[in-house]
């Protein structure tokens, strides 16, 4: 039944919008419905510039004709989920999707729409590879070969059935092998850093060609600069390139596994600023990067020289990476939270010497991060009934938005009495967002121990376990 009413919809919105085009017609359209939504619009957008905003009407449908518009990536975004997709003049996409399953449930329909459900099918399987990949790095570098040729094959035979029954154009064409290209490329890169890191007895039967396709990435791609499985690709290259020239100039090489070091961050910062010419994709990376490496910092010396280094590369962002330098002055080791305000779920303001009575790990998440913070709570969930001697404490940075942090937590269903939403601050929102994975271990008298550990991070649990045996 769902699919007879959506196709009865698609052809509605479809003769609707395509009913004044002619078969030259260079125009797209974009509509769609939008199940149980959470805002009142959808976002269009390219090369993280915003194209449209597009109200929901009372039935929850949405729909546009663009004139003007080129062939390639666009993101379309109702907050707080997003996904891309791929339009040329001519088509006419139309869009369905149920908020309870954003991804699982979008389906692409109308003329062109095989291309952009192409990419939504390879992001699904991406998305069982990313689970798959922590299995994979146990087993012998040949054997992960053969898997990554076998799943790169797979995925060249389906755009070549696809292809037999589309008309796709060489451009599209191009994106579709390289996103297949770009995944193989990014499953070796995170295996050859797994093995390095965690399974070490391997590392030494990694073939000499295991990563000859890194002269094969090209990092001013234009076209793919709004493509995660690019932009995955490129973070990990560079994750992988740090170590391997951290290994060349020191000698403990187990420090140069510690992706949270100034050192290795600093390598980033400038391989990415020396590799593309792309201003936003240097950006973006620069800007992860900083907040990794400031919201990582545990003296104000370290602080000195990110932002130094900044300056150094011309950073477009120095204002806002100076404004997470001085939060971050508030959490170095040592620093007590005592008088650190927040607010609870009952509307009342409390200090954290109020709550925090035993060695508590604390966690940031936001309500704009639906996947990650669903992520943050299943572990927490399973920490907590193995660590009963922890506190647990969830802090949400979603200044002043106390009904929406409220509605989150009844949706799925968070335990109330273990959460806190931020109040009083005077930096932005998005400033706070920088602290999204970072983990804060605090003794029970609300003092820091360790500031610097990144939420779910492998090491994460032998962290907890040190922690709790000091």
């Amino acid at each position: 039944m769902k699919y007879f009413l959506l196709i009865a919809f698609s052809c509605a919105l479809l003769f609707s919008g395509c009913n004044k085009k002619s078969s030259e017609d260079n125009s797209i359209y974009v509509g769609g419905q939008i199940n149980n939504p959470e805002t009142d619009y959808v976002v269009i957008s390219r090369e993280n510039k915003i194209i449209d905003t597009l109200l929901l009407d009372e039935k929850n449908q949405f729909g546009k004709t663009y004139e003007n518009l080129e062939g390639g990536i666009y993101t379309f975004k109702h907050p707080p989920e997003s996904q891309i997709m791929y339009m040329e003049p001519g088509d006419s996409v139309v869009i369905y999707l149920n908020t309870m399953a954003f991804d699982e449930s979008l389906n692409f329909s109308g003329k062109g729409s095989s291309k952009s459900n192409f990419l939504l099918e390879m992001f699904l399987k991406n998305q069982d590879d990313n689970d798959l990949i922590l299995t994979y790095y146990k087993i012998e570098p040949t054997e992960f070969a053969k898997i990554t040729d076998s799943i790169k094959e797979t995925r060249l035979r389906r755009l070549e059935e696809l292809t037999e029954k589309n008309d796709f154009s060489e451009e599209f064409l191009k994106i579709a092998r390289a996103s297949i290209d770009y995944e193989y490329y990014d499953l070796r890169e995170r295996y050859t850093f797994l093995i390095r890191k965690y399974y070490n007895k391997f590392s030494d039967e990694i073939p000499e060609d295991f990563n000859a396709y890194r002269s094969e990435i090209n990092f001013n791609d234009k076209d793919l600069q709004d493509y995660y499985v690019y932009t995955n690709l490129i973070d990990d290259y560079l994750r992988s390139k740090s170590i391997e020239q951290c290994k060349e100039n020191h000698s403990n090489h187990r420090n140069c596994l510690n992706i949270n070091t100034f050192r290795n961050i600093k390598h980033r910062m400038l391989l990415i600023d020396s590799l593309t010419e792309l201003k936003t994709l240097k950006n973006e990376f620069l800007e992860r990067l900083t907040a990794q490496a400031i919201t990582m910092a545990d003296r104000e010396s370290r602080l000195d020289s990110i932002l130094n280094l900044l300056e150094s590369i011309n950073y477009s962002n120095l204002k806002n990476a100076k404004e997470l330098a001085e939060i971050q002055k508030n959490y170095f080791v040592g620093s007590s939270l005592k008088n650190l305000q927040a607010q609870n779920t009952n509307g009342e303001i409390i200090t954290y010497d109020q709550v925090i009575n035993k060695p508590t790990i604390t966690y940031a998440w936001s309500i704009y991060a639906p996947a990650h913070h669903r992520w943050q709570h299943q572990i927490i969930e399973d920490l907590k009934k193995k660590y009963p001697e922890l506190n647990f404490l969830g802090v949400n940075i979603d200044l002043g938005e106390r009904e929406e942090w409220l509605r989150t937590l009844e949706t799925f269903g968070y335990d109330k009495d273990n959460e806190y939403q931020i109040v009083n601050r005077a930096p932005s929102k998005e400033t706070y967002r920088k602290y999204l994975n970072k983990v804060i271990f605090i003794n029970s008298n609300a003092v820091i121990e360790r500031g610097d550990i990144q939420f779910g991070s492998p090491e994460f649990e032998q962290d907890i376990l040190e922690f709790i045996n000091r």
